[in-house]
């Protein structure tokens, strides 16, 4: 009945492997002694679903087991949606008849699309990856799944079976781009099929059951005017932006983790020409440029005999050799913070990267360590100068306590006074209280002093107006 894709010498005659037997209802465990203070004790309907809902998850692992003897998965490449979807049906109902287990129209529509997720994507986390709304994935060992939706975190009812279904998930996923988690490399990281990011840390190290994080794939590029109409920073803030970028200011974005750094420097790429040549470099390849002449590049971990590493250093080494007019380097966090600034410093203007940071001052100083982490023996005037003459612009990112993202930020880099690095902060938000749901409210506003750089935005035709450097009346 449903052997086109079976493998070959399959039959639906052939005896199966033997299913479990079909759980019989236990009776329910008598209840504790109640305690005086507490209220009668809960109907047993909920410990019920529980158990049926452990017995549909026994029973989709069985079925699954059973697919991946009977499919030829080979063949299944080329099969569409609606063949496999309907040979999965046929299959399950041939064993769930077996295994007399009965379910209703739409406990076995749910099976056969967990199957499917099962057989062709990422089992559980299929459903979440599908789930335009939400933006992470936290997976806590096999039974906590955790989401996040508008900057909120929030448990699902997700589950894995146990901990060998998340690692078959989790090798399922590193072996598709040639890498590899085990004891002796506990983490990993990766990129799903669709761009989204992925890390993996499995047992011993994780101790409750493997970790792992997806931040997702933006199908759709949030543009600048994307940005101002979700508050992430203002009209004003968005003009000077894109003269200090077409003017070829070197830009750092600096935040926390999930403040939406690499959606700004996605959003402020926009406003580079597009005859330039852009060079980008990451660990995890996620920048979504526009432009014409883009060569992306992304770093390579070591082989199982630790050779063959190729690190954003090496790929910052050559890119300088390739002839680009702007750098672009996803997330800047060690080493190659040196050659970073001398590409900066060396003819390269318009360059950007991320860092880790709570404040402008503090992305200095984190620069200022990374350049010591490198190994290089410089004196600190020397270092500093050095991270006067490369930066020119600081946007600090940052995730409020409501879970929104904004521009908290746009700090100038003037020079050096003394030893002293010279900054000054042209924009801000400014926080002026707290709703009763615990939305933040706040503005948007220049501080009043005028960019360092108006010169060099009148030579390069952008002849910002005045007012959008003068401070916002408090409403």
């Amino acid at each position: 009945m449903f052997a086109r894709y079976k493998k070959s010498g399959t039959s639906s005659g052939q005896p199966v492997a033997p299913a479990e037997a079909p759980a019989t209802t236990a009776a329910p465990k008598p209840a504790p002694a109640a305690k005086p203070q507490r209220a009668p004790a809960q109907p047993v309907l909920p410990d019920r679903e529980r158990k049926r809902k452990e017995r549909i998850s026994e029973v989709k692992v069985e079925l699954h087991r059973r697919l991946l003897d009977n499919l030829n998965l080979s063949a299944l490449e080329k099969a569409s949606e609606s063949d496999l979807r309907a040979e999965i049906a046929d299959i399950s109902a041939e064993a769930l008849e077996e295994m007399q287990v009965i379910l209703n129209k739409e406990e076995r529509s749910t099976l056969i699309q967990d199957l499917y997720n099962e057989v062709t994507g990422l089992g559980p986390l299929e459903v979440l990856l599908q789930d335009d709304t939400v933006n992470d994935i936290l997976v806590n060992g096999p039974q906590q799944i955790f989401i996040e939706r508008a900057g909120k975190l929030s448990l699902t009812d997700v589950t894995f079976k146990d901990e060998r279904h998340l690692l078959r998930i989790i090798d399922k996923i590193v072996s598709a781009v040639g890498r590899r988690v085990d004891e002796s490399n506990p983490y990993v990281d990766a990129r799903l099929a669709d761009g989204s990011r992925f890390n993996a840390m499995v047992p011993p190290i994780a101790v409750d059951g493997s970790l792992v994080s997806i931040r997702k794939f933006k199908k759709e590029k949030l543009g600048i005017p994307d940005l101002v109409e979700f508050g992430a920073f203002s009209e004003d803030m968005a003009m000077y932006l894109e003269a200090a970028v077409a003017c070829r200011l070197n830009v750092i974005v600096s935040g926390g983790t999930g403040s939406g750094k690499t959606t700004t420097l996605n959003a402020l790429s926009s406003f580079i020409d597009d005859s330039e040549r852009i060079l980008t470099i990451e660990d995890t390849a996620e920048l979504q440029l526009q432009q014409t002449h883009v060569g992306r590049m992304e770093s390579r971990p070591p082989n199982v005999e630790g050779k063959g590493a190729v690190t954003q250093r090496d790929c910052l080494k050559n890119a300088l050799r390739m002839r680009p007019d702007r750098i672009i380097v996803g997330e800047t966090r060690g080493e190659e913070v040196i050659d970073m600034l001398q590409a900066m410093n060396t003819g390269h203007d318009g360059s950007m990267t991320t860092i880790h940071a709570n404040s402008a001052r503090d992305g200095v100083s984190r620069l200022e360590n990374m350049i010591a982490m490198a190994g290089i023996e410089m004196p600190i005037k020397a270092v500093r100068s050095q991270i006067a003459s490369a930066v020119n612009l600081i946007v600090q990112a940052s995730r409020l306590q409501d879970g929104s993202r904004r521009m908290v930020s746009i700090t100038e880099v003037t020079g050096m006074e003394g030893e002293v690095i010279s900054m000054q902060e042209v924009f801000r938000y400014q926080r002026l209280g707290l709703e009763p749901d615990g939305k933040i409210i706040g503005q948007f506003t220049a501080t009043g002093v005028r960019s360092h750089y108006s010169e060099r935005f009148k030579q390069w035709g952008y002849n910002l107006p005045p007012q959008i450097f003068e401070p916002s009346v408090q409403v």
